[in-house]
């Protein structure tokens, strides 16, 4: 399966991005770029199947499909491009893949923005608010921009989050193996989670004033605290 890469050079360890529920290499904008010229590190970004410009998969997804992400396609990604204990930058269902990817495997150190890591009332709430601005609004031809096939991207995300199954979805059990430096960003008004999520991990905490896309809402501070960090 051919995944959607981009690459920019500079010194190690390389900062790999892991993006959204919806994300793709483009929907990241301008953040890595920026992170980049900050720090002079190597960026790493890749649209996961069914993603961006990536092949699609071949069926749907599973309530382990971040599990499988994390321990089964990131590792063998980062193998195939030389990176050895990456810094794992990640938003949102990229946040808890590097949180699982990170319990098994060597990094450097972790960035999370909006991490989940159990399904709380107000995520369903806002996923089922995102299904219907899909099937009303023009969300779907916006997602086209970025987007192979829009309707199965949204599909692939939507349709696992909504399942019953999904709602006892919950990674607390890998926490206590993650041991790199962690640094989480959330913002106050986030629409799919609470700083209940952030309460679980250890890690520097940092809540800005915005929603569910620090990197986006709240650039200025979210990139001062990722160079501080790094």
């Amino acid at each position: 399966m051919t995944l959607e890469t981009q690459e920019l050079p500079g010194t190690e360890p390389a900062l790999v991005f892991l993006h959204e529920g919806l994300g793709s290499v483009e929907l990241w904008r301008d953040f890595p770029a920026r992170v980049h010229a900050a720090t002079g590190r190597r960026v790493f970004l890749y649209s996961r199947a069914g993603h961006g410009w990536s092949d699609l998969p071949d069926g749907p997804r599973t309530p382990r499909f971040m599990h499988e992400e994390a321990l089964d396609v990131l590792p063998r990604l980062l193998a195939e491009h030389g990176l050895e204990r990456p810094v794992l930058i990640g938003h949102s269902d990229g946040a808890s893949i590097a949180l699982i990817h990170a319990s098994e495997h060597p990094v450097d150190r972790l960035v999370l923005l909006a991490p989940h890591v159990f399904v709380e009332d107000v995520t369903v709430a806002s996923i089922e608010a995102a299904r219907t601005a899909f099937e009303t609004t023009d969300l779907k031809a916006r997602m086209a921009r970025y987007h192979r096939d829009p309707e199965r991207t949204f599909r692939l995300w939507n349709d696992i989050w909504l399942d019953p199954a999904f709602r006892d979805w919950n990674i607390e059990d890998v926490l206590a193996r993650v041991t790199a430096p962690t640094l989480a960003i959330q913002g106050a008004q986030d629409q799919y989670g609470t700083l209940a999520q952030l309460d679980l991990i250890e890690a520097r905490r940092v809540v800005l004033d915005c929603r569910h896309a620090p990197h986006l809402e709240a650039p200025e501070e979210t990139l001062r605290a990722v160079t501080e960090f790094l």
